[in-house]
């Protein structure tokens, strides 16, 4: 896979979340994975967009992983699908040997519970990519895949990010 420029991923990563742009501070880019910190929420979280493919999207399909210190929650996993899901269909994250399900609705997913959450964090440090894959309205499959060289980094740039007082 050609390598993305930094730029059009810090531009892009930006554009996805909701608060101003000028709200973010850029804790690093670390391959196709961005760290930010929100301090007016306040949040940090590390953020990919999906591997293009071939495939037709009604959205910007990312990964994220957020940190809330005044909720107490940390490392909390977001996909962003490509589609809206059908109702009723499983979706499906493979990353490494394993397969989880996840839950969600219209084009957002989730883990279930926090064990899931806290297996699929751990996993990201060392596979080397993960796929969601799922069942659009009109059920036709589709998938979104993560490169995760840099995901690390940038989980760990997030945590000590909204780790520091302010």
């Amino acid at each position: 896979m050609k390598s993305r420029p930094r730029f059009l991923i810090a531009a892009a990563m930006g554009a996805m979340l909701a608060p101003p742009a000028h709200a973010r501070e850029s804790l690093g880019l670390y391959g196709t994975w961005g760290a930010f910190r929100d301090p007016l929420v306040p949040r940090c979280y590390a953020i990919a967009m999906a591997d293009p493919n071939a495939m037709r999207r009604e959205y910007q399909p990312f990964a994220a992983i957020g940190i809330w210190p005044r909720r107490g929650a940390r490392g909390q996993v977001h996909f962003r699908l490509s589609r809206a899901v059908a109702p009723g269909t499983p979706i499906t994250l493979r990353i490494g040997s394993q397969r989880i399900v996840l839950t969600g609705g219209g084009g957002d997913a989730w883990p279930k519970d926090e064990r899931d959450n806290a297996a699929i964090t751990a996993a990201m440090r060392s596979a080397p990519a993960m796929t969601v894959y799922a069942r659009d309205t009109r059920r036709r499959p589709f998938f979104s895949t993560w490169t995760l060289a840099g995901a690390a980094s940038a989980m760990d740039a997030a945590l000590i990010g909204c780790a520091r007082p302010r």
